[in-house]
């Protein structure tokens, strides 16, 4: 079986990471698959599908699926080109709150299965037919959350961008509108450290 790419897309906030992969998602052909993980829980995030919504092309095709992202992959992978899935840190946090039902306690049990999700999603993502490009926030720079869900949502967030990492054939972190290309960054910091 032919394998698209995995492409993983990584930044901050309004770091224009869902941009470029828009841009990169129409260099690579059609037909596009847009996998949203958004939820409209209330009028402003509403008012946020809304303006993603706009920028893409009416010939691309939006699959609105918060929590079960592996399974649409695998059933759009041979009917499109491109996938995007935007974003994996909305995937994340309906993960969370699909577990976290009535107030309880997200335990160890629960933590392996969301991360035993992501890693699924990785696989399927690498092996599909499709070339896939996944849309994830970095939340770690910032300050440590002072309340223990918001510890776990970003130690989750940071656990699965290195499994999403690990698996993609290429990875890139958008700083104020630039993408990096860090397997290059590797490449080279890994000659400078041999030259030394």
């Amino acid at each position: 079986m032919v394998k698209g790419k995995f492409f993983f897309v990584i930044g901050g906030a309004r770091s224009g990471k869902s941009t470029f992969a828009e841009n990169l998602a129409r260099s690579l052909g059609e037909p596009v698959t847009y996998i949203a993980t958004a939820r409209a829980g209330d009028a402003e995030m509403e008012e946020r599908i809304k303006e993603h919504r706009k920028r893409r092309p009416v010939s691309w095709i939006t699959v609105e699926e918060p929590v079960n992202v592996s399974n649409r992959i695998a059933e759009w992978g041979h009917k499109s080109k491109v996938i995007i899935v935007d974003c994996l840190t909305l995937l994340i946090s309906n993960l969370l709150i699909e577990f976290a039902t009535g107030g309880q306690e997200i335990d160890r049990q629960k933590k392996e299965t969301i991360l035993e999700e992501i890693a699924r999603l990785a696989k399927v993502a690498k092996d599909s037919p499709a070339h896939v490009i996944v849309v994830s926030n970095e939340v770690g720079l910032g300050l440590v959350p002072p309340y223990p869900q918001g510890r776990l949502f970003r130690d989750l967030a940071g656990w699965a961008n290195q499994l999403m990492a690990a698996e993609a054939d290429k990875v890139y972190f958008l700083v104020a509108g630039i993408p990096l290309d860090l397997q290059s960054l590797q490449a080279k910091l890994t000659t400078v450290e041999r030259s030394e």
